[in-house]
């Protein structure tokens, strides 16, 4: 274990969280700022309602590819052994730096997501399974209700549940860092709440009549 790696690993997932892939594409590509419209938030969503599916998709690929992307320094830099609770935890510590970076970007005014497409590319990387597990409750949620933000806080919720019931961890932190997630969603998405339970929300996908 080097504190320079670690110290490294943890700069280096902050720079790639951001990466304000949302706020780049639509400033290069449209020359629109979406922090400036829809929802007003630089997420993958928020592209797609404000740019298009053609923008909103590789945003959402990039996204999710930079929390992979940082999941995966410890284990290039050998930080702890395959598959032990250390590397986990340094998996985890890693993905808060690029979630941070994705929520407060050096390169965007610290304006940025709510890190729901990055922190799913950090646990894709941690545990696979449980993270498609979680994927496929957000699509089957989506498709009833039409609503990305719910769909997103019922997956996080469904993601210690699923862990603790069905999946286990050698890693403590893990499991404390799931409940974190699943409270951390709830409060990001504090003002789609207010808007679901006022019936003001916005739809993604919206069944023909």
């Amino acid at each position: 274990m080097s504190p320079l790696k670690i110290l490294l690993t943890l700069i280096l997932s902050y720079l790639l969280g951001s990466i304000a892939t949302a706020v780049w594409a639509g400033k290069i590509f449209h020359k629109v700022d979406v922090r400036e419209h829809g929802s007003r938030n630089a997420g993958a969503t928020n592209v797609i309602r404000v740019l298009g599916w053609k923008t909103g998709v590789p945003v959402l690929l990039i996204d999710v590819f930079k929390g992979w992307t940082a999941a995966m320094l410890p284990v290039f830099f050998n930080l702890a052994g395959d598959g032990t609770a250390m590397i986990t935890n340094y998996q985890i510590l890693a993905g808060m730096a690029v979630v941070t970076g994705h929520i407060f970007p050096v390169f965007a005014g610290f304006r940025g997501g709510k890190g729901v497409a990055t922190i799913s590319g950090v646990l894709l990387a941690i545990q696979p399974l449980l993270t498609i597990s979680c994927l496929g409750v957000f699509l089957c949620v989506l498709l009833i209700s039409g609503y990305v933000s719910l769909s997103s806080m019922i997956a996080g919720i469904a993601f210690p549940v699923f862990l603790f019931l069905f999946f286990g961890s050698p890693s403590i932190f893990f499991k404390i860092f799931s409940v974190v997630v699943a409270i951390a969603l709830i409060f990001t998405h504090r003002n789609n709440i207010s808007r679901l339970l006022r019936g003001e929300e916005s739809k993604l996908i919206r069944k023909k009549s």
